[in-house]
């Protein structure tokens, strides 16, 4: 069964309890929560003090995607605020394997995310050390966009640069996932589905989850 990881940018954050509720009560596994600095994407949306609200919310996994420059200055910040997995991306780090290093010894499991130009290639010699890969499936910085087609075939391409070296790190595909097009997705070779619009603006957000957990 695919992890299911509901994208709170998306929620209604003159509600937060709310939907933090909604989430508990579903048959999500994890909060998804984007960070943005308005340097690294054209947006601007939360740090550490809300990762500390949802934290003290919920006792889900805090999946949280740093989408920011210079992320290992602010890495210490989000262990504090809680967060179980931390992100950051390739493309932001010129010394990536110092910030993976720095992630796993402050306890936390390390993710890479990549751009949709970044070839996985890129991945190669980082893929050993760490827990995640989150594959951007639309250009990062705002919610709503439609999947890239392309990244299906990165996906592909990842997952048998995994399975080759038996290594047990996860895919994660964030932008543009809907029902339609997750189980493509998912036979693609991914593991874990960031859904942000396609939960929180769905008629009954919890039946949502349901049916992408149950493809």
């Amino acid at each position: 069964m695919p992890i299911i990881a509901p994208s709170l940018l998306a929620s209604n954050f003159l509600n937060l309890q709310a939907e933090c509720k909604m989430l508990n009560e579903s048959v999500a596994d994890w909060y998804h929560l984007d960070i943005m600095d308005g340097r690294f994407v054209p947006n601007i949306s939360f740090g550490p003090m809300l990762v500390e609200f949802f934290r003290k919310a919920t006792t889900k996994v805090c999946d949280v995607h740093l989408m920011i420059e210079d992320p290992g200055n602010y890495a210490e910040a989000f262990k504090k605020a809680g967060a179980d997995i931390l992100s950051v991306h390739i493309e932001a780090c010129p010394h990536l394997h110092r910030n993976i290093q720095q992630i796993k010894n402050l306890g936390m499991q390390a993710g890479v995310a990549i751009n949709p130009h970044t070839p996985v290639e890129a991945l190669k010699d980082i893929l050993g050390d760490i827990d995640l890969v989150c594959m951007m499936s639309v250009n990062p910085g705002f919610g709503g966009q439609s999947f890239i087609p392309h990244t299906l075939n990165k996906i592909k391409q990842l997952r048998e640069m995994i399975d080759e070296r038996a290594l047990h790190v996860k895919i994660e595909i964030d932008g543009g996932v809907t029902l339609e097009n997750a189980k493509t997705i998912l036979d693609a070779g991914a593991d874990v589905l960031v859904a942000g619009n396609t939960v929180f603006k769905a008629a009954d957000p919890k039946a949502m989850i349901a049916a992408l957990k149950n493809l």
